[in-house]
């Protein structure tokens, strides 16, 4: 099938504001977004900057706005966006160059809720053992892989980047709800600030956008419920 991809393009060394340019394909219907995209990049403009990596949804490189909505190039078909497909750069972060933006606002945030497990014990001698009861609590939000697709899908980040954003409060709900943790005091409090927790506004833009079907929002209640019970 023939296909119309437009791709907004932005080099800052020589455009003044970003501008869309568009390319037309022959291509199969369960061909990608990334491999359109590589089309693009290979057969007519080798300047086209974007990411990617694993090309299998695990790394989460390519998360992209297409046809309107955050997703992953590499997991969407051609055949489930018709004869028009639109791509541009995730929003909300700086873009460097094309589909490429700078990730380190998004990375401090999540560092800033201390991703790792906390534990003061003596080391035992063998593993910290967990029940499959006290895994299945947060394991949902293990499945994370920091794609940004949830948090440039939040409206209140896109007026308020200092907003630590829901994949932060993610990875803070991985260790928060860890029987094995004892650092969820520590991260509450920082989720507690002003541009944390209670910033969200419950839109659900950030679990329909998750290519890893993390029910993100419930998440983010259920962090805002143990930060409440523990301060009753």
């Amino acid at each position: 099938m023939q296909v119309t991809i437009k791709i907004k393009r932005f080099n800052p060394e020589q455009d003044k504001r970003p501008y869309w340019a568009e390319y037309r394909l022959m291509v199969a219907p369960t061909d990608r977004v990334l491999d359109l995209l590589h089309q693009v990049k290979w057969e007519f403009d080798g300047t086209l900057a974007l990411r990617r990596s694993c090309a299998h949804g695990i790394c989460g490189s390519d998360a992209m706005l297409i046809n309107g909505v955050n997703r992953l190039a590499c997991k969407v078909l051609v055949k489930d966006l018709g004869e028009v497909i639109s791509v541009e750069p995730i929003r909300g972060l700086p873009v460097l160059k094309d589909l490429i933006v700078d990730m380190e606002p998004f990375f401090d945030a999540y560092k800033a809720v201390l991703p790792y497990l906390i534990n003061n014990d003596p080391i035992p001698p063998g593993e910290r053992l967990q029940s499959p009861e006290e895994r299945a609590v947060f394991d949902e939000t293990t499945k994370c892989i920091l794609c940004a697709a949830c948090t440039t899908s939040c409206p209140v980040f896109w007026t308020n980047g200092r907003y630590l954003g829901p994949a932060a409060i993610v990875n803070a709900h991985r260790f928060i709800f860890d029987s094995r943790d004892q650092g969820a005091a520590e991260r509450l409090e920082i989720l507690n600030q002003s541009n944390g927790l209670w910033r969200c506004r419950t839109a659900y833009n950030c679990t329909e956008a998750c290519p890893r079907d993390i029910p993100v929002t419930r998440a983010i209640e259920e962090v805002k419920r143990e930060l409440l019970w523990r301060r009753a």
